[in-house]
């Protein structure tokens, strides 16, 4: 198989690709910007005190890596588990699981890099009006 490798500058990431409310993704590898057909592999910032919306990443199994700063994940049809993750942790999301981010830090932002096993970036944000209380 030939090819050629690509580099993708923090410039050249892909932000009109799907986004949840509270953070903001970047495609870094994605068929936007190398051309990729099976996977997908982005930069995620949520603000400090940010929470996401409640969702999901349909058929998808998500890696999720902290960079910096804790992030705490809740999952579960009503967000009722809770795990939470620091820098140098990773983050196994299974497909359908719905689930929602939090950065309960009022001062730093929680910085991950986010790879999915399909080349779209599938987000299915979900009506769950626990995700509301904090």
């Amino acid at each position: 198989m030939s090819g050629e490798l690509k580099v993708v500058r923090p410039h050249e990431r892909d932000s009109s690709t799907a986004q949840t409310p509270g953070m903001h993704r970047e495609a870094g590898v994605a068929g936007s910007t190398v051309g990729a057909e099976k996977i997908w592999v982005g930069h995620v910032t949520m603000e400090p005190g940010m929470a996401s919306g409640a969702h999901h990443h349909g058929p998808v199994e998500s890696s999720i890596y902290i960079i910096s700063g804790h992030a705490r994940f809740r999952f579960g049809d009503k967000l009722e588990e809770t795990v939470e993750a620091g820098p140098g942790d990773f983050i196994y999301v299974p497909p359908q699981v719905v689930h929602q981010e939090l950065n309960a830090d009022g001062d730093t932002p929680v910085v991950m890099i986010v790879a999915r096993d399909g080349q779209e970036n599938v987000v299915v944000n979900v009506d769950v009006p626990e995700a509301e209380k904090q």
